[in-house]
């Protein structure tokens, strides 16, 4: 049994098909697993066959009803009907999603509009909704994702997943003895650098629409930029790191060594021009296959990598200071209201006093 969804639909978009035929309105379901979250789009003819289906199929209505169709108004011109539809499909989802009787969720009909995977594949359920089981259009649903403040996290948590793979893909490549498995584990990394320079883009778009509508704060705005640039950092750090050993590993298993290279190994040949071992630090992954002028470019790249890395960390605690300081003076101003409104009890306190010692004269 697949775990319980939490159902939202927290914004709606407004799509012209390609044909230039009439727009419509898409609602964005915004669906929370366990495992992750994710968004699917549907129009309102899509909710009204959910709705003939599971009648069809239970033999009952819902337990709530579906909002009605209007004919005189769209929501393409109409906010006010669209808001308004917005909140009566989320009720009706919702009151499906939890009401005790199942009937309904355990249709087929309703695992297929959230694109869930079927009960019948309850062993292999996990391993679907990790990979985006059933999301047709995927790039627009990330999309739609992205413009809300709850699942834009859920997407930059997805895109440091793959930047993690891609990281291990590496060092299984480096340390792998064999030439397919280096081959297969390259094209892993590569296939996730891929996956997060998009939900990069994807990230970015959002936050830039967020910020335009003012669903999120400055300071929350700041941070998210501040994330989505230290992403972007390490995921070219990683792609110029792949990059980089992968052409130096093409050289290398070019050509097998030859006689005269057997020769020089063991010194009854002529020295070559590579690298001399024997340095005092030992050999690392990422410089066993680079010659001299290889590990020359890696320090180079290492360190104008470290600068970039100092002057992000200078911007935030630039920024982070900016921030104490005006916390600080925010707090000597309610320290000096304070102070205020203390003397200002002091004055009633004295007066009262007064009152009542000539109240006490007249009586």
């Amino acid at each position: 049994m697949a775990p319980p969804a939490e159902i939202t639909i927290p914004t709606t978009s407004l799509h012209t098909p390609a044909d230039n035929s009439k727009p419509y309105t898409l609602y964005n379901i915004t669906l929370r697993l366990p495992l992750r979250t994710f968004v699917v789009q549907k129009r309102y003819s899509d909710f009204a066959t959910l709705h003939q289906n599971l009648t069809s199929l239970v033999g009952t209505p819902p337990p709530t009803p579906l909002p009605g169709k209007s004919w005189f108004k769209s929501t393409v011109n109409s906010p006010e009907l669209t808001e308004d539809r917005r909140r009566g499909l989320e009720s009706y989802l919702r009151a499906i999603a939890e009401s005790p009787d199942r009937r309904w969720r355990d249709t087929p009909a309703w695992r297929t509009f959230l694109n869930l995977p079927s009960i019948s594949s309850t062993g292999n359920s996990a391993a679907s909704v990790r990979a985006g089981y059933g999301i047709p259009n995927r790039d627009a649903a990330n999309a739609a994702a992205a413009q809300d403040p709850g699942t834009w996290l859920d997407l930059h948590g997805e895109m440091k997943r793959e930047l993690q793979e891609a990281r291990r893909c590496l060092a299984r490549r480096d340390n792998a003895t064999d030439n397919s498995a280096a081959l297969e584990a390259g094209a892993a990394a590569k296939k996730a650098l891929v996956k997060a320079g998009s939900l990069l883009t994807v990230l970015g778009d959002g936050l830039r629409v967020m910020k335009d509508t003012k669903r999120l704060g400055e300071g929350e705005i700041r941070r998210r930029k501040d994330l989505l640039a230290a992403a972007r950092v390490e995921r070219e750090d990683l792609d110029k790191l792949s990059a980089t050993v992968s052409a130096a590993a093409k050289a290398v298993q070019k050509s097998m060594p030859s006689a005269t290279d057997k020769a020089a190994l063991i010194g009854n040949g002529p020295k070559g021009r590579g690298r001399v071992l024997g340095a005092p630090l030992p050999e690392t992954g990422r410089t066993r296959e680079l010659d001299n002028q290889g590990v020359v470019q890696l320090q180079r790249q290492m360190m104008k990598e470290q600068d970039e890395d100092v002057e992000e960390l200078a911007k935030i605690i630039r920024r982070q200071r900016e921030m104490a300081e005006a916390i600080n003076r925010e707090v000597e101003v309610q320290t000096e209201m304070l102070d205020e409104v203390n003397n200002q009890a002091d004055i009633v306190s004295g007066k009262v006093h007064v009152a009542k010692n000539r109240a006490k004269k007249i009586s």
